[in-house]
């Protein structure tokens, strides 16, 4: 397999450098090849502007930035450095997004690399031959899988279901559901080291491991099982049917039972 890992953390000598280390390590002594995105290394630009896009036609003066992406990405006119990352994204069979949770999502920076990668025409407003939307499964990056790795300061039990933060697959909905699967990646659940803060070496060593586990398992390993858009679980409002769920609400009626 051809693995994408996108590294968003500012200390190599952090616990997060550390695991990436241990990880692609593993990776390479299983046979995957892999590529790596160290948004901090690379000096990401992480605000999207007018200089992602190439020339502006004559006479406009207003952005509109979704025209303006997918121009741009037709024309082979976005700036070099999303153009490297839309190659990476094209060799990859799996995303890896590795990140610390920094106010319940991930860092700027991160969101920077969705903001001008995932541009539209490849994440986001891809048209179907019948002229509708693809997405939520069936979005222009269909195909590829996608795992969340990050960290968190709190224990588990503040992200359990009755945890005073929420439970840590709503925490993550807007990233495993809103990025990955609105653009067709289907997300695994996420791996997620607990307590980051007061991990010691042994500690290290055990996430490390497990971390390693599942990356032993990644080829067989089954996706989250979100419902599509176009397998006919919504009505014309995008609204899930009264028959899916029945009486049930909340971000989980989104996973088939």
């Amino acid at each position: 397999m051809n693995i994408l890992w996108v590294f968003a953390h500012p200390e190599q000598r952090s616990l997060n450098g550390s695991l990436m280390t241990d990880a692609l390590r593993t990776l390479g002594g299983l046979g995957h090849a892999y590529e790596v995105s160290d948004l901090y290394a690379m000096k990401w630009k992480a605000v999207l502007d007018a200089d992602d896009f190439g020339t502006p036609p004559a006479g406009r003066e207003r952005l509109f930035v979704g025209a303006a992406q997918e121009r741009a990405y037709t024309r082979g006119e976005l700036s070099a450095d999303i153009r490297g990352e839309i190659e990476k994204l094209a060799r990859a069979d799996v995303v890896v997004l590795h990140f610390p949770l920094w106010w319940f999502g991930p860092p700027a920076i991160l969101k920077g690399w969705f903001d001008r990668v995932l541009v539209q025409g490849l994440g986001f407003g891809v048209k179907a031959p019948d002229g509708r939307t693809r997405r939520y499964g069936d979005g222009g990056l269909a195909g590829k899988r996608a795992l969340v790795v990050t960290s968190v300061g709190a224990r588990l039990s503040g992200f359990g279901p009755r945890g005073i933060h929420g439970h840590v697959d709503e925490v993550l909905f807007p990233l495993l559901h809103g990025t990955f699967w609105y653009t067709g990646m289907a997300p695994l659940a996420p791996f997620v080291v607990y307590g980051a803060d007061r991990h010691d070496t042994a500690d290290g060593a055990r996430t490390s491991a497990a971390l390693g586990e599942r990356l032993r398992a990644l080829p067989d390993e089954e996706p989250l099982a979100y419902r599509t858009e176009a397998g006919g679980a919504y009505d014309g409002d995008l609204v899930l049917r009264p028959d899916r769920a029945p009486g049930r609400t909340g971000l989980q009626v989104h996973l088939r039972r």
